[in-house]
């Protein structure tokens, strides 16, 4: 009998369904980058070439507003980034390195909760939640709920890296008369630190393409770039909302893609292996 292969490529009807969702996926993407570059100011006629509209965001009538709403955007996603990761690092720390416990299992669903929700029932319940409490919404109710959902995309990144690096490391260290804060400094924390960083850069690509939770958390006057746009397109969908739309979605593959690369330097088939003296020194 002919050895059935695993791989999924070759499973029947898998290439053309492969084809089809990445069409439907990205083709309504191609299709407004192409269009920002039109130097026609219709958003179906094309005019010719020209970087028109990209000048517009930066020079033009709304130049202010967009910037304002860069701004906000921007400074949400690096505070909420930073918050996030710390707190995804202490909890991955604790997961990982802090052996059986009954409430594990509650505490990564809790954690997961947050991927699994859909971002409107999320969106809501903070809405309910500001309210009750009678937190004004504004700049500090959108970094808040950011901070709090950007946790779990921090973490996951972190857990997978910290899963890989065997405790012997650790063990070796305090060993060597160096603390638990000195092993934690100097051996684990640069073992781990693509993780950490690829963590912090999805949770902060999130943060700042976030739409829905933003629009019901935010106050009046306060805009972020995805609120900013969306009240655009209400008056009509003009070139120059194309020309930034293009913009966020290239910082967006950016960061996704730097991402994916930090977070697999160093990453070798079994995970990380002591060298051969602490082998020996641990018996392993």
């Amino acid at each position: 009998m002919a050895k059935i292969s695993g791989r999924i490529r070759r499973y029947p009807g898998f290439f053309p369904m492969t084809v089809l969702c990445l069409i439907l996926l990205y083709s309504p993407l191609i299709v407004v980058a192409a269009y920002s570059f039109n130097d026609s100011l219709s958003i179906t006629l094309w005019g010719g070439f020209s970087f028109r509209w990209y000048l517009d965001v930066f020079f033009g009538l709304e130049a202010d507003k967009f910037r304002d709403a860069a701004w906000n955007s921007l400074s949400i996603a690096f505070m909420a980034a930073t918050a996030s990761t710390i707190i995804a690092t202490a909890a991955s720390i604790g997961m990982v390195r802090g052996g059986e416990f009954k409430a594990k299992p509650a505490s990564f669903a809790l954690i997961s909760l947050p991927l699994m929700v859909p971002e409107i029932v999320t969106a809501v319940a903070t809405l309910i939640f500001f309210s009750t409490i009678g937190f004004a919404r504004g700049y500090a109710t959108i970094l808040v709920a950011h901070i709090v959902f950007c946790i779990p995309f921090a973490y996951l990144p972190i857990e997978a890296r910290l899963k890989g690096i065997e405790g012997t490391f650790e063990e070796a260290a305090q060993d060597l008369y160096a603390s638990r804060w000195q092993a934690f400094r100097y051996v684990l924390f640069p073992l781990m630190a693509p993780g950490v960083v690829a963590g912090y850069l999805l949770a902060f690509i999130i943060s700042l393409d976030d739409f829905i939770i933003t629009n019901f958390v935010k106050g009046a006057g306060i805009e972020t770039l995805p609120t900013a746009i969306f009240g655009a397109v209400k008056q009509g969908i003009k070139p120059n909302i194309l020309a930034l739309s293009t913009l966020m979605l290239l910082i967006s593959v950016g960061f996704v893609t730097i991402s994916y690369f930090v977070s697999r330097m160093g990453v070798k088939p079994g995970g990380y292996r002591p060298s051969a003296a602490i082998r020996k020194k641990k018996g392993v």
